[in-house]
């Protein structure tokens, strides 16, 4: 597959023209075609420039008041043509196809109408766009030929490619707008959805039980509140079957997700980790489950009422037999014994859940304000390796390992967050904090409550200290060794108590904030 591509036309359908003037005029000095329909092509034709019309191309006018222009063979085979494929370069021959090579949309106004005071369902509705959503889509799928533009926010791309190289794109810039795309896509999409739940008619069925659509579409009870309509889009039977219990509820599935990450950290040992509100409140590493279970409990016996258990390991029955002793919603393991089943079963409504496969999603999404958030998801494991001792004549094998399971806990709370650990056992978190003090503070109550010694413990920092406050609370408690990304600028501080107290201190140089 080429690297670069060249652009020698381009099709053009916006909504609003703001900023397309400097677009379309660095694309005409370069020889690109420009191809537009109706408002698009008068405004371009406005500034004195050539246009070849889509309904020249495609023989049809644009129909049904505006709802059809663009959704035609000619225009979409010109888009998803696959030009190192012979079968589909002698099918654009055939059918005098034209080749296009970058598609520039921006879509209607859907969100900008909702908000608009006195705007009816009907002015709603037609400001949902349907070719303009797809040229998106079908561009975007094509990225190997096609560079997509998928609205007027990425214009400025658009003119650094075209300054620096030309009516060229590489293949890097076509993949990243076509990432750039689809959070496009499903940002519009969600707002749409959110529109017709938010209307939707009292008398409206409700959604019922789960169930899974072909299309990957879980209809959930409610979202996070009663009052909330919720529903999953994906496909949760790749990754889990569901072998006994009520259907998953949008918070079961927030917990299921946050368990699968975290016990990822954990292959090496059998391990239990128990799960409150994406939190973890015990987690063990042990010989056998039914230890680690033991020890995860103890570790906050009354947070992990209603919680989400999940165990790296089969699950026997002397397991189950422990684990059936407490309520909780869910249960995830890659494998239970037949007598385990029995026993975790006698709760008719205990979701039993068998893991197929992990999250490999490599991307983070969320939907913010009026748009979409993406990012990398934190994959980082710290090893030995990355452990910069600043502190403490040397770093012992137990001392490591208990700071590097803390570190792996942290990393799965909730900021600001704080981790005690100590022999492959998770003591105490404090997890959510607007003060980093208040999250260690919690931690050590929280452990001194259910009994533990925190001599010799370990302790894990999601971020670096701002000041030495910390480390000095944490000597207090009993707290020996310490690990932390470091980055502040009064870390010097925070080093210096360390030394002066015995105390070990780790930085890692990453930090794992989770908001």
């Amino acid at each position: 597959m080429a690297e670069t591509k060249d652009i020698r036309s381009a099709l053009i359908s916006v909504f609003d023209k703001t900023g397309l003037e400097p677009i379309v005029r660095k694309l005409h000095s370069l020889g690109v075609e420009l191809i537009s329909t109706g408002g698009t092509r008068s405004y371009i034709e406005g500034l004195g420039l050539p246009c070849t019309a889509v309904e020249g191309l495609t023989g049809y006018p644009s129909i049904l008041g505006g709802r059809v222009k663009t959704l035609h063979p000619k225009i979409f085979g010109g888009i998803l043509a696959r030009r190192d494929n012979e079968g589909d370069v002698a099918q654009l021959a055939e059918y005098s196809i034209p080749a296009i090579d970058l598609v520039l949309v921006d879509l209607y106004p859907f969100e900008a109408t909702v908000a608009t005071p006195g705007a009816t369902a009907e002015d709603i509705i037609e400001k949902i766009d349907i070719g303009g959503i797809s040229l998106i889509r079908a561009a975007a799928k094509n990225f190997k030929d096609t560079l997509i533009i998928p609205s007027r926010h990425q214009y400025g791309y658009l003119l650094g490619i075209l300054e620096g190289t030309g009516a060229a794109s590489s293949l890097a810039e076509r993949r990243y707008m076509a990432q750039t795309a689809f959070a496009v896509s499903s940002g519009y999409d969600a707002a749409i959805f959110n529109w017709f739940a938010s209307t939707a008619p009292e008398e409206a069925p409700a959604a019922g039980a789960l169930r899974l659509a072909v299309d990957g579409e879980m209809h959930l009870r409610y979202g996070e509140n009663p009052h909330q309509a919720g529903a999953f889009y994906g496909h949760f039977d790749e990754m889990f079957e569901q072998l006994h219990g009520k259907e998953i509820s949008y918070n079961n599935l927030l917990d299921i997700d946050s368990a699968c990450s975290l016990i990822a950290e954990f292959e090496e040992h059998p391990t239990v980790a128990i799960l409150k509100h994406n939190n973890a409140c015990g987690l063990a590493t042990r010989g056998t489950i039914a230890e680690a279970w033991k020890d995860a409990l103890a570790g906050d016996p009354v947070s992990a009422f209603g919680g989400v258990i999940i165990a790296n390991r089969k699950v026997e029955a002397n397991a189950a037999e422990e684990i059936g002793k407490i309520f909780f919603e869910v249960i995830i393991a890659p494998e239970y014994s037949d007598d385990a089943l029995t026993i975790l079963r006698q709760k008719k409504n205990r979701i039993i859940l068998v893991q197929k496969k992990g999250n490999d999603t490599k991307k983070s999404v969320r939907t913010i304000l009026n748009g979409v958030l993406v990012q990398d998801r934190d994959m980082k494991a710290e090893c030995k390796e990355d452990l910069n001792l600043v502190s403490g004549s040397e770093l012992t094998e137990e001392a490591m390992a208990d700071m590097l399971f803390a570190n792996k806990i942290v990393k799965h709370s909730k900021s600001n967050a704080i981790v005690l650990a100590k022999g492959g056992q998770l003591l105490a978190s404090g997890v959510g904090q607007t003060s980093r003090v208040d999250a260690l503070k919690q931690a050590i109550a929280k452990a001194q409550s259910f009994g533990f010694d925190l001599k010799g413990a370990s302790m894990a920092s999601d971020a670096f200290f701002p000041f030495a406050d910390c480390v000095e609370i944490a000597h207090e408690a009993g707290i020996e060794s310490v690990i932390q990304p470091g980055g502040s600028i009064r870390d010097a501080e925070s080093v210096e108590y360390c030394k002066n107290h015995g105390m070990t201190m780790v930085m890692t140089g990453y930090r794992h904030f989770r908001h």
